[in-house]
Order: C-alpha cells, then sequence, then structure tokens
C-alpha cells in the first residue's frame, strides 16, 4: 500500500546514528543522504526516510502517529528496541514482549526516536 514513509528529523546525524542502529538489528542496511541531506533507507518493499523539514519549520512528532517496522522473530523485535535505547531512543508504552487482541499474538517493541517520532517493532506470530 505504501511506497515511502518520511519522518522530520531535529538532527539528521542523530537520526541516522538511530536509524541506522535500529533498522541494522533487523538487517536494513545503512541509511545513504541524498544531495539535499535526507537519510533513505531502502528495501524491496519501501522507503523509509528521515529529512529536516522542508518549510524550515521544527521537526515534531505526530501526535498519536506510529510506524510499525516487520521483523522475522521476536528476537529481531527486541534487538530493533534495544539498539534505540543504546543510541539516543526512548523506550515508551509497555514493556517489548507479546499481546493478544483483535490482531492475533503480536510481538510488540515501542520507542521514540531522538526527535519524538514513535515508531515500533512488529513480529507476528
Amino acid at each position: 500500500m505504501f511506497t515511502h514513509v518520511m519522518v522530520g528529523a531535529s538532527s539528521i546525524a542523530a537520526s541516522k546514528k538511530f536509524y541506522d542502529a535500529v533498522l541494522g538489528a533487523i538487517g536494513i542496511p545503512e541509511g545513504q543522504a541524498d544531495p539535499k541531506g535526507r537519510i533513505f533507507y531502502r528495501t524491496k518493499t519501501g522507503v523509509f526516510g528521515i529529512s529536516k523539514p522542508i518549510d524550515g519549520n521544527a521537526a515534531t512528532p505526530a501526535n498519536g502517529g506510529t510506524i510499525g517496522f516487520a521483523c522475522e522473530s521476536p528476537e529481531k523485535a527486541k534487538a530493533f528496541h534495544d539498539a534505540g535505547v543504546a543510541h539516543g531512543g526512548e523506550s515508551v508504552e509497555d514493556p517489548p514482549g507479546w499481546r493478544e487482541g483483535a490482531a492475533g499474538k503480536i510481538y510488540l517493541a515501542y520507542l521514540r526516536d531522538p526527535s519524538g517520532n514513535k515508531i515500533c517493532a512488529v513480529h507476528r506470530a
């Protein structure tokens, strides 16, 4: 459904360090800069990017927004989470673990990146 997701970053350097770590933990190669200084993580299923806001205003996270990253295993989701905490992220919501609900059994691990964007590692049983 989606071709790409882009989030605003207050510090491209801090955000790149964070996303290189969390996405690297799930097998995604290091982000690459374009001529405008934006960083892109490209996979066969889509693109994730970080950028200073084009309008020149401060980067702010979406209130109520979350971006979920698919993980092959609960161990990869936990590694994503732990790499994020070790690289300037903040663990939020419940601790990483299994949840059950309308969507079935899911392993979730939530973080806020250095700019406050909420992301989640997701493994579906």
